[in-house]
């Protein structure tokens, strides 16, 4: 594509294409496939609905955290331009690869559901081509393609067309918030009391509240992604907050409409909806999805068609919001040289069209992993979403106390409480819950942060600028955690083992038609087993945390010492540095900079300056005639002249009446008229029998010059020729 030369991304995005973009890109597959296994299987309908609201409510304040940084720092990047603003570039790498996760995650998740729409309304037709089975899953060409052609398709349309691309989530979402909006007020008509029970039995109430509340940033990821395209925004920043808390509290509705819809209705032969969800992996075609079974019940054929439509809905708004979040994002890193600066250019419709071409590429090679590795990925953007909301959290708190805005500190300070509270949560299972992600979730997490590292080696490897690097604490808390969930991995997939191995010992003493006893042991231990695993856990998070908060304080007190015995260093060679007379640099100084300089000089390094010779003429009379005392005063006296003269430049003492200066900055752009002024003042002085400084000057010859030395014997050369007339320069003499 033809590449035009842009600062940023144009400004077309309307409050509603941004509410859509927030909406759209939140919701999607899992609003009404996953809704009953995930929410009504673990906490039923009451518990589901209350931890929604709960988790809604926690989701605005991190909405208020997101439009507070979305005014302060309005670039495209989202969080990782607010954390690179407000911790350094180290703290926005680190935001900026666990969120890419957790987008990919989602679009891999919406683009690989579609085989799953075919297989239950329109039967195996994609169902062709079977290839291999990965992690008990059968992965098929035809389904393959199915997904991959959908992904080409969005990312044609997100890199072909804003405008086009917002106006159809505008249409898209307006589409399934209908089609949702009237299959639940179809069924609430003819509702009938068949809520019971109310939550899932087995389990206390609370505990599945807390459970469906510290998954909620899994059921509201994305609603931040039109963060990245602040920049594209065409209303005023008192609407941000105003957009993003519409959106979720949509979600939230939309969410606990299925979830309610769910629950209506059940086949005859279920004597519960909690028999009929228990029993989802035994069933097929719409009995499997309650939503759509409730849809019919009480629509008919016309609530599959309605449900099926926003389905669909839901899975492109999801493909082309991620794509767009993820592009914008790339786009950001790319900009500011972390990634290949290729990434950061707008095609000629305005658009990163590379960045959309490579999340393209690498998402086209994911349906051919199957849902079950997918399964794996998704599961851990509930963690990388606490992470994020955390970081954003964190840097509302930090920009709040910085600028003097109370409210907003006291949010940042409340979302990170709460974000550090579910990490807990979901890092330490079997402490509170069974354990909330598969085993490979968590050796997922480790391979990605992993990963990470060996991203950022390469980073600091091309930092040209010295950006990265700066924050040591941020890499030994990430290896905390990965040497911490690598622990948990271990330790779930222990006790996984053990379970399977049980259930084939109670499966064998049933068939043995051995005492029903024997099974109640089995479970039993299994249960001592989860209790000594939690408590074992919970001691290693305490020393791990403990050791953790050590090493930190141990870094902070060895960093200040470093740098305080830095900065005595630094300060003992800028005395060795320093003529004692005069103040100035002295000879020591300048030979060190000409090794510097002549390096940049031999690399094409060296900014264009210029050199200038200087001498103070008649000081070997006055010391001489008057004494030494008197000389060191009116070489004071010259050195004066020099410095204000050439204040923007370094001054090096050199010889006893010898100077060196190297002008740069805003002296080397008014050389011409300096020098000039200087020559009249060093004339006019010699009527006033005031110092003399006779001066030569040269500027330096980029490919031509070699050293410094060059360009100081052109410069005294040239002083050397003015001194042949003395009389006009005022010099009694020249040492």
């Amino acid at each position: 594509m033809d590449i035009q030369t842009r600062k940023s991304l144009t400004r077309n995005l309307s409050p509603i294409g941004a509410w859509a973009f927030a909406l759209g890109t939140s919701i999607g597959l899992g609003s009404l496939v996953v809704t009953a296994n995930t929410y009504l299987a673990q906490a039923g309908p009451v518990g589901s609905v209350i931890g929604l609201v709960l988790g809604a409510i926690i989701m605005l304040v991190v909405c208020q955290n997101y439009a507070y940084m979305m005014r302060c720092c309005p670039d495209a990047g989202g969080v990782y331009s607010f954390c690179r603003e407000c911790f350094g570039c180290d703290h926005g790498f680190l935001a900026a690869w666990f969120l890419m996760l957790t987008y990919l995650a989602m679009l891999w998740a919406n683009a690989t559901s579609l085989p799953l729409f075919a297989r239950y309304f329109l039967g195996d037709i994609f169902r062709f081509g079977r290839m291999y089975e990965l992690f008990g899953y059968g992965v098929y060409l035809g389904e393959a393609l199915l997904s991959v052609a959908f992904i080409l398709a969005a990312a044609f349309l997100c890199a072909r067309s804003k405008n086009v691309a917002a106006r159809l989530m505008i249409g898209m979402v307006l589409l399934f918030v209908v089609g949702i909006v009237l299959c639940f007020c179809g069924a609430a008509i003819h509702l009938t009391d068949n809520w019971s029970p109310a939550f899932v039995t087995g389990k206390t109430p609370l505990g599945q509240i807390v459970k469906i509340a510290v998954i909620s940033p899994w059921a509201f990821i994305g609603f931040e992604s039109i963060s990245h395209s602040t920049e594209e925004f065409s209303f005023p920043q008192s609407r941000f907050f105003r957009v993003l808390a519409v959106s979720v509290a949509a979600a939230t509705l939309l969410y606990v409409f299925v979830t309610l819809l769910s629950v209506t209705a059940y086949p005859p032969e279920y004597g519960s909806w909690l028999e009929y969800i228990r029993d989802l992996d035994h069933l097929s075609g719409t009995k499997a999805l309650p939503a759509f079974y409730a849809a019919e019940y009480y629509l008919g054929g016309a609530g599959i068609w309605i449900l099926m439509a926003s389905l669909l809905a839901l899975i492109l708004t999801s493909l082309i919001g991620n794509i767009t979040a993820l592009s914008r994002l790339l786009y950001a890193l790319g900009r500011d040289g972390v990634l290949p600066s290729s990434l950061g250019e707008l095609n000629r419709h305005g658009v990163p069209g590379k960045a959309i071409g490579l999340i393209a590429l690498v998402s086209a090679l994911v349906p051919f992993l199957g849902r079950t590795a997918i399964g794996w990925i998704v599961d851990v953007t509930t963690l990388g979403a606490t992470l994020i909301y955390g970081f954003v959290s964190a840097a509302a708190w930090k920009t709040a106390g910085f600028r003097g805005d109370r409210t907003e500190k006291k949010t940042g300070l409340i979302g990170m409480a709460i974000m550090i509270c579910f990490g807990v949560y979901l890092l330490v299972p079997n402490l509170f819950t069974t354990g909330s992600m598969e085993p490979e979730s968590y050796f997922l997490f480790v391979v990605w942060s992993v990963l990470g590292f060996v991203v950022f080696r390469a980073i600091l490897k091309h930092d040209g600028n010295s950006r990265f690097g700066k924050s040591v604490i941020v890499w030994i808390a990430l290896l905390s955690m990965i040497l911490f969930v690598s622990l948990v991995w271990m330790n779930q997939s222990i006790i996984k083992v053990t379970e399977r191995a049980a259930d084939s010992i109670e499966t064998a003493y049933t068939q043995a038609g051995l005492a029903e006893a024997q099974t109640e042991l089995i479970s039993r231990q299994m249960a001592a087993i989860r209790s000594a695993s939690a408590r074992s856990i919970s001691v290693v998070v305490l020393v791990f945390a403990l050791s953790l908060s050590v090493l930190l304080n141990n870094y902070r007190l060895m960093s200040r010492q470093a740098e305080s015995s830095r900065m005595e260093l630094l300060a003992v060679r800028d005395m060795a540095g320093r003529d004692a007379l005069t103040g100035v640099k002295n000879k020591l100084a300048y030979t060190e900079k000409e090794r510097d300089m002549e390096r940049k000089m031999l690399t094409g390094e060296a900014e264009d300056f210029a050199l200038a010779v200087l001498d103070v003429n008649g000081l070997k009379h006055i010391n001489d005639t008057i004494g030494h005392q008197a000389g060191d005063e009116y070489i004071k006296k010259a050195c004066r002249m020099i410095c204000l003269y050439f204040a923007h430049s370094p001054v090096y003492r050199t010889g006893g009446d010898e100077f060196v200066v190297l002008l740069q900055g805003p002296d080397y752009g008014n050389r011409t008229a300096i020098l000039e002024q200087f020559r009249r003042e060093a004339e006019a002085h010699i009527v006033t029998n005031d110092v003399v400084i006779s001066l030569g000057y040269t500027d330096y010859r980029p490919g031509e010059d070699r050293s410094l030395r060059e360009l100081f014997e052109r410069a005294d050369e040239r002083i050397v020729r003015k001194q042949k007339t003395p009389e006009k320069t005022g010099a009694v003499t020249r040492l």
